[in-house]
């Protein structure tokens, strides 16, 4: 018996990497009553209806975060909610601020308005490590979003519908990933590869590791946390080998916006984040969150979670791995 059984799901930017792999796996592992899924793109729900034709489960609503009307329509008897659903590249937010905030804030709060009008239940928000500390716009917008989507809690007074965030690295293979892009030029005849910077580390998580992870956090989540994998660190220079050991690394210089290391949970974080074992959560320092019930092990006061401080490391071979 799964959780997710009998339970209608709606999952915004439902045609993206995450939401066809997370929408496969619960169709798969999972006996949901009815899977919505939520976009504003045409061309993707066509195409995704053709991946899973003949899957009667399945329902899609053209619409954007942005428009409250069509998200309470879309949620009229939905009970779980993830929202994937943001304007995620760094540079297009950089040129395009005002698209990234009316997407990622004031989308953010539309799906809480709207999910706890429409008395849904439980949702679950996918952020970034960009969102801590951050120095560019995607980050500075999630880190707005997860604020929000941990007040909405408060928000909902005494209704039922709760909201909670998972936050974790780079994606393997995800668009707009380096390694789609890598794999892009190798194919062309590249003789290098492009690193902005030789000391670059990144926290590294697949797909599937993604998806189970926002899995168990929907099930068990209480409501105001911010959830973080423990997930392991690799080096850009240790990617391109991978790839391609015979490429010379030629190194570009660092973009704007970019950091030269990542990082999930930053030190002033760190008198609210609990150990959970194989993740953290960093809880609301607020009194409506039972934080004397909560559990966990307290992390050390200068604690902080960064792609370069890591103690587990991807060796060149589990790269090689998980690219394939």
């Amino acid at each position: 018996m799964s959780f997710f059984d009998g339970k209608t799901v709606l999952v915004t930017g439902g045609t993206g990497s995450f939401g066809k792999h997370f929408i496969k796996t619960l169709l798969t592992k999972a006996a949901p009553k009815r899977v919505v899924v939520y976009s504003r793109d045409e061309l993707k729900q066509y195409e995704m209806q053709q991946l899973f034709r003949g899957e009667s489960r399945l329902r899609f609503f053209l619409g954007d975060v942005r428009d409250m009307s069509r998200l309470q329509r879309a949620l009229h008897g939905v009970n779980l909610v993830v929202h994937a659903a943001a304007l995620k590249q760094v540079p297009a937010a950089e040129y395009n601020p005002f698209e990234a905030v009316k997407t990622n804030i004031h989308g953010a709060q539309n799906i809480i308005e709207a999910c706890i009008d429409q008395g849904v239940e439980r949702v679950i928000a996918l952020s970034t490590d960009k969102a801590s500390s951050p120095i560019n716009l995607y980050g500075a917008t999630k880190l707005v979003s997860d604020k929000l989507f941990v007040s909405g809690n408060a928000y909902a007074g005494g209704k039922r519908t709760r909201f909670a965030v998972v936050r974790y690295g780079n994606v393997v293979g995800s668009r707009g990933s380096v390694v789609p892009l890598f794999k892009q030029m190798l194919a062309e005849g590249a003789s290098e590869l492009p690193i902005t910077d030789e000391r670059m580390t990144r926290f590294w998580i697949t797909l599937d590791q993604g998806v189970s992870f926002v899995m168990q956090n929907l099930e068990h989540m209480w409501g105001g946390e911010i959830f973080v994998p423990k997930i392991p660190s690799m080096k850009m220079t240790d990617l391109a080998r991978a790839m391609s050991p015979s490429a010379r690394i030629r190194v570009i210089g660092i973009r704007p916006g970019e950091k030269l290391h990542e990082e999930m949970i930053n030190v002033n974080d760190a008198r609210h984040t609990r150990d959970l074992g194989d993740r953290y959560a960093i809880i609301p320092d607020l009194e409506w969150f039972p934080s004397h019930d909560f559990g966990g092990k307290p992390v050390a006061e200068n604690f902080a979670y960064t792609s370069d401080a890591n103690s587990s490391w991807l060796t060149l071979d589990e790269l090689r791995a998980m690219i394939a």
